[in-house]
Parts: C-alpha cells; sequence; structure tokens
C-alpha cells in the first residue's frame, strides 16, 4: 500500500486502528483519503480479510468513491469485497434475510418520505372520518418524524396532552399495524427494525458482530440516535470503532442528527485533521473566524501552507433583481477573462427561493464567446425532485403497474384507496392477515371478494359495507382499464382513466395549498405529455414496455429537453454544497432572517445557522464573493433588508468592499 502524499496527523490516523478512535477532519482535509488509506493499511498491512471491515456512509456516491479508491491502493477484487455502503443500504441487506424475524416478509416494499405522508393523511382522513379538507397536519408529521428517527416505538406521554398529541399518539400507534398490513418498511424504519431485531435475536446479532470486527463511519455529524444505536451495537464485540467528521459541518439537526454524538464520543484516541488542502488561507481565515464564535465544537483551526489569495468580495446591492444582475456580470467576467469553466462555479444561498431572480437573468443574460455573443449561461439546479419521483407521478404509475400485472401487490395496495373508496388501513389489514395465512395472490383474493366467491364469505363479513364496495369499485376498474390499454392508445386511455377516477379531485381534497394543487396537476399533465412522446417513439409499445422502462429507469424521455452537457454554471443551497468544492463561489442573499433563517433560529438555533455560514465559505477554492440585498419582495412587499450578523464576524482585513456595479 501506497502512503504518498499524507501528512502526520493523516498518517497517525491511518495507523490507529484498535479501539475507539475519532477522526475530526476540517472541512477540505481529506477525509476521505484517510478513511480509504485505513482501509488499505488494514487489508495490507494488518492483513485483515476485506469482510471483517464495515464503511457506512451517508451517500451511495461517498460509498462508490471510496470502494474507487481503495481498490487503487489494494488488489480491487480485494476491495470489491468491503462492505462499504450507506446506513440504509447495510440495514436493508440485513432485513431482507432477517425480517420474518420481526413478522414481516423478506419481500416487504420500501416507502419513501412522500409514501409516508400520504399514508398518514389516509389515516388520519379515517382516523376522524373527515370528508371535506383536512387541517394541517405538519405539526403531526413532525411530532412522529421525530420519534421515528429516534427509534422511539411511542410518542411521549404528556401531563396534560392537547386533542392533537392524543390524536398524534394514536395515529402514531396505529402505524405500525398499517404497515405491516402493507408489509411495508420507510427509510427510518429500515434502521429501527434493524436495531429491534439486535436487541431481540441475539443470534443474529453476533453474527454480525463476529463478521465485522473493524467499523468506519463517514460524517459522525450526521448521525442521529438510532444510528448510534446500531453503531454500538455491531461494535460491541471487537471495540474497533472509528469515525470520522466534523462538528463544524454539522447542519443536519432538522432531520434528526444530534451534534452531542460528536462532541461527547467516548473515544480511546482523538486525532484532529487541520490542514486544508482545498482553500486560500485567506477564505480560511474568514471561516476560522465566523466558526470560532459557536460554543458548542471540538477547538481547531484551518490552515494552508498555499499562497494567501484574493481578498474576499463583498457588496450591497440595492433590490433582488440587481443583485443577481451583478452576481451573473461577475460570473461571466470570470468565466472569459479568467476561463473558469461554468462547473467550476457555483452561486449558493439558505433558501431555494432565492434561486428565482438568478434563473431569470440567467437565461437572458449575453456574454462573449470567439467573437460572438451568446444568449443564455447553462446552469443547473441541485436538490429539485424529479418528476418521476413526485407522489401524483407514483400514484399514475401504480394504477398503470396494477393494470399491466395484477401481481404487483405494492402497486395495488398503494392506489386501491386512492382516490378514497372507503377501503382503511384495517381492512387492508384483515385482508393481508388473510393473505399471507392462505398464501393467495392479492388480485386473486380481491378478485374473490369481489365476485362474492363462498370461499371468501367469511373474510367479506369482516369488512364493512363501504370497504367491499370500495374494493369492488377498485377490481372492476382495473378490470375494465387492463382491456382498454390492450385496444387503445396509450396516452389516451391514461387520460380517460384519470377522468374516471376524478384524479383532480383527489389532489384538490388531499392539498390545502390552491398553487400546491395547481402545481401538482401541472405535473400529471406533463407526465401524459410524457407517455404521449413516448408512444410516439415506440410505435408499436404496450402499456408493459412502458411500464419496464419506468422500473429499470430507462426513462430519459421523462426529462426535460434541457442541454445535457456537463459544463454548467450550478445553483444549490449551503445544505446540497455540503461535501462539494468550486473554484468561485458567490454566496447570496446574506441578511438576518435568510441566514440565520428566521425559523430554524426556533428549531435547531443560532450555532447550527453559523455552521450552514461556515459549511458555505469552505466550499470556495480560490474566489469568494458575499452579496445581499438592501430590499427584497417578502410576501409580496418589498421590505428593508439589514446585512447577516455572521458578515460582522468576519475581520475587515480580509474582505475588499465594492460597489454592485463594479463588474
Amino acid at each position: 500500500m501506497k502512503a504518498n502524499g499524507l501528512n502526520s496527523a493523516q498518517l497517525q490516523a491511518v495507523h490507529t486502528t484498535q479501539g475507539r478512535v475519532l477522526i475530526l477532519a476540517g472541512a477540505g482535509s481529506g477525509k476521505t483519503s484517510v478513511l480509504t488509506h485505513r482501509m488499505a493499511y488494514l487489508l495490507s498491512e494488518k492483513q485483515v480479510s476485506p469482510q471483517s471491515i464495515l464503511g457506512l456512509t451517508f451517500t451511495n456516491k461517498a460509498a462508490l468513491e471510496m470502494r474507487n479508491r481503495v481498490a487503487s491502493l489494494v488488489d480491487p477484487k480485494i476491495a470489491r469485497q468491503l462492505t462499504l455502503c450507506t446506513f440504509h443500504s447495510f440495514c436493508m441487506q440485513i432485513l431482507r434475510k432477517k425480517i420474518d424475524c420481526l413478522g414481516y416478509t423478506n419481500d416487504f416494499s420500501l416507502y419513501d418520505e412522500k409514501d409516508m405522508k400520504r399514508l398518514l393523511n389516509q389515516m388520519a382522513r379515517m382516523m376522524m372520518d373527515h370528508e371535506g379538507e383536512l387541517p394541517s397536519l405538519q405539526p403531526t408529521f413532525t411530532k412522529i418524524a421525530e420519534a421515528r428517527m429516534k427509534g422511539a416505538s411511542s410518542l411521549p406521554k404528556l401531563e396534560k396532552p392537547t386533542w392533537h398529541d392524543t390524536f398524534a399518539a394514536d395515529l402514531y400507534s396505529r402505524l405500525n399495524q398499517c404497515m405491516r398490513a402493507y408489509n411495508a418498511v420507510d427509510f427510518d424504519s429500515l434502521l429501527v427494525l434493524t436495531v429491534e431485531l439486535f436487541e431481540n435475536h441475539p443470534d443474529v446479532l453476533g453474527f454480525f458482530q463476529d463478521r465485522y470486527e473493524y467499523i468506519m463511519i463517514d460524517e459522525y455529524q450526521d448521525t442521529n440516535p438510532i444510528q448510534y444505536r446500531l453503531a454500538t451495537l455491531l461494535a460491541e464485540k471487537h471495540n474497533n470503532l472509528c469515525v470520522v467528521g466534523d462538528d463544524d459541518q454539522s447542519i443536519y439537526g432538522w432531520r434528526g442528527a444530534e451534534i452531542k454524538q460528536i462532541l461527547h464520543f467516548n473515544s480511546d484516541h482523538t486525532i484532529k485533521l487541520e490542514q486544508n488542502y482545498r482553500s486560500t488561507p485567506i477564505i480560511l481565515q474568514a471561516a476560522n473566524a465566523v466558526i470560532s464564535h459557536n460554543k458548542e465544537r471540538h477547538p481547531k483551526e484551518l490552515w494552508s501552507n498555499r499562497s494567501p489569495g484574493d481578498l474576499i468580495e463583498l457588496f450591497h446591492a440595492p433590490s433582488e433583481l440587481e443583485e443577481a444582475e451583478a452576481v451573473v456580470q461577475r460570473i461571466i467576467k470570470l468565466h472569459t477573462e479568467q476561463q473558469i469553466p461554468w462547473k467550476d462555479i457555483a452561486i449558493l444561498y439558505r433558501s431555494n427561493l432565492l434561486s428565482r431572480a438568478f434563473e431569470t437573468y440567467l437565461l437572458n443574460a449575453s456574454w462573449p464567446n470567439q467573437g460572438q455573443w451568446i444568449r443564455g449561461i447553462p446552469y443547473q439546479i441541485f436538490g429539485g425532485t424529479e418528476l418521476y419521483e413526485r407522489s401524483e407521478i407514483k400514484d399514475i404509475m401504480a394504477y398503470l403497474r396494477s393494470i399491466s400485472n395484477p401481481c404487483d401487490d405494492e402497486a395495488i395496495l398503494r392506489i386501491i384507496n386512492v382516490p378514497r373508496r372507503g377501503v382503511s388501513e384495517q381492512a387492508l389489514d384483515k385482508i393481508t392477515a388473510y393473505n399471507r395465512t392462505n398464501k393467495l395472490p392479492l388480485w386473486e383474493l380481491l378478485k374473490g371478494l369481489q365476485k362474492k366467491d363462498p370461499a371468501f364469505t367469511a373474510l367479506r363479513d369482516q369488512l364493512s359495507e363501504r370497504a367491499t364496495k370500495g374494493i369492488d369499485t377498485f377490481t372492476l376498474l382495473v378490470d375494465r382499464y387492463r382491456q382498454a390499454f390492450s385496444h387503445s392508445p396509450l396516452h389516451e386511455t391514461m387520460l380517460a382513466l384519470l377522468q374516471e377516477i376524478d384524479y383532480k379531485k383527489a389532489i384538490a381534497e388531499d392539498v390545502k395549498s390552491e398553487k400546491m394543487r395547481l402545481f401538482k396537476w401541472e405535473n400529471v399533465e406533463q407526465y401524459g405529455d410524457c407517455l404521449k412522446r413516448y408512444e410516439s417513439e415506440n410505435p408499436t409499445c404496450s402499456l408493459a414496455d412502458f411500464v419496464a422502462d419506468n422500473l429499470l429507469g430507462e426513462n430519459n424521455w421523462m426529462h426535460s429537453n434541457r442541454d445535457q452537457c456537463e459544463n454548467k454554471l450550478n445553483l444549490m443551497t449551503f445544505h446540497s454544497a455540503k461535501g462539494l468544492e468550486f473554484t468561485a463561489c458567490f454566496l447570496i442573499g446574506l441578511e438576518e432572517t435568510i441566514i440565520p433563517h428566521e425559523k430554524s433560529l426556533q428549531e435547531t438555533g443560532l450555532e447550527e445557522e453559523r455552521r450552514l455560514m461556515y459549511v458555505g465559505i469552505t466550499r470556495a477554492k480560490k474566489h469568494l464573493t458575499l452579496s445581499m440585498a438592501r430590499k427584497r419582495l417578502k410576501m409580496g412587499k418589498e421590505s428593508e433588508t439589514a446585512p447577516s450578523r455572521f458578515l460582522f464576524e468576519i475581520p475587515k482585513d480580509l474582505i475588499k468592499v465594492t460597489s454592485w456595479k463594479s463588474y
């Protein structure tokens, strides 16, 4: 194994392999190199079996990058045997083999966040016997999400509970029953159920403890309590747990991450990586100055042996439109005069709403290229949801899957009560329990109920009249459209289906905001256009072909026709930018109530907002520009703004204040 290029602190982290090790890896300090060299060191120098090493990350991209880097240091065949994956992927692998110990079947379905919200909405409506527009359930979802992230089996009991407290607790207690009925888990319960499996089945835990002698966790500052519990259980036998992270980049408190886990990690060895290989010293000094105002942190200071670099530019524009103009003109200057590719430049912001003015300006801006003026700057926005990932599109896809293949239980369970037909989760629990006991295909059971087959009389008698009527309506609908799709154009038939089930009304009943109702229906119409385009490109296609291409991910026809070249300017939130780096960064909208965000101050606190600012600053390698608008539209009215308090924490000698017109 080659360890060329590692500094002394990095080498210490690589060679410290026994016990509980905390590696505090500052921004741009080469933590991925350290982790991969550490794995390679265990394999080549310590002769550890690759099957005894477990590396847990938060993204598939990070896991793949680590595997590729290890493969460049040791025999690639050996590198392939390492277990390198996300927490969720690791738990999925375990549950696919052992979830039957918890009363599920191994072919369970995985629900995403939108599936869960829709399910909770349906359950809440049934519990309240509510037909009209539901009140906002966001506070309920928040309570339940917090409990699930912590692995709690129930909501905390209060001395004087309100109606909402009691309702939320009841809804949460019914959720597990409903998920069992659907034989489904979501991302949170992947972790919760794995911990439950380990705690209640010592033989299963023992198997995995024996297998994984060395455990490494990347981005440890982002872990939540259930992930901490999972790691603790796995590491109990050999006690070789290495966690790598940076408390100064803990920015996910809003989704359950708890900074105390890295602040109070009980380590045998603590190693700090403070040499930065990304940014200029001036940028690092600004970042250090800002983050030093936080009290809850491990003391450390980033440094670099590079030349100091340019001063940080700061300007105040009169309005948000002029801020967009000033930023884009500076970007054009960097691109044309210094030949910095679009892809090496980023506009970073606290909230996605801030991107709108910039998108308009980017589409219309003109810039010189080889003696010609080009209109429009290529750009890409990170963090948006692709059309096929939206819940309304998943509903339609589930209909098409059910019609194409009646054995697709997941699809049937998703839309048997969409729009509402009175098939409650209690009815589904009875149906799926009967289904498992008698080992019958779900569709066969539903058809038997619809046809009043004597074999299913006892089950039908257990169901309400409303539920049996809903089942009859659904099965007849699927049968009718199976015939229609086989004889008529796909696009026309899908539109007829949506009209018959009145899906537009279903959206209106489930969504409170008129703007969001319109948005969702526009997505449905766009999906119809996609199907029409697919049909024109594949004249002999069947519904099964269309569905198969969806499931296989062969759905490029669903994406926009925007130029797919990679050389695009990047627009993203501070959260999305974490882990990335760019030659030039523009941090925009640096105003009080935006950063620190007024709502987040109440929820995750000032220190997390400051860490977010720190993450934004440390994305820049060479050029950093900070901007704000003196006036900004808020709730349709133009309001005066105040500079973010974080700007005053940067030493003045690091900043060059310019006119917004200085481009």
